[in-house]
């Protein structure tokens, strides 16, 4: 078992910053991948970006890019989103996804554990 607890999450105005955190424990030795998710109201869980747990690569989707980094520090189990210029479609809840699949997916299915997500709500 992964567990996964997300934290940063709060209102902000449109063109601020926000940095989410989620910090991992039990079994990580077996995580190849951690990604964020995003789901707004009345809408479906999207991918917002993806690292691999060891090594080098990270994805993102086109809607954040150059907007959004996702980094990792291995020694405290934790993975971050920094979230630049935040438009009001931003707003949703975040989750963090961990997978044992050795490469970066965008599909919600392809993730074997969740946090219980973390509010981000962006104001105009």
């Amino acid at each position: 078992q992964v567990q996964l607890v997300e934290s940063g999450g709060e209102l902000v105005q449109a063109g601020g910053s926000l940095r989410l955190s989620c910090a991992a424990s039990g079994r990580t030795f077996s995580i190849y991948t951690m990604s964020w998710f995003r789901q707004a109201p009345g809408k479906s869980r999207e991918f917002v970006a993806g690292i691999l747990w060891r090594g080098i690569g990270t994805s993102y989707a086109d809607s954040v890019k150059g907007r959004f980094t996702i980094s990792r520090d291995n020694a405290k189990n934790t993975v971050y989103l920094q979230m630049n210029s935040l438009k009001p479609d931003d707003t949703a809840v975040y989750f963090c996804a961990s997978s044992s699949r050795r490469w970066i997916n965008s599909a919600p299915d392809e993730y074997d554990y969740w946090g219980q997500g973390t509010q981000v709500t962006v104001s105009s």
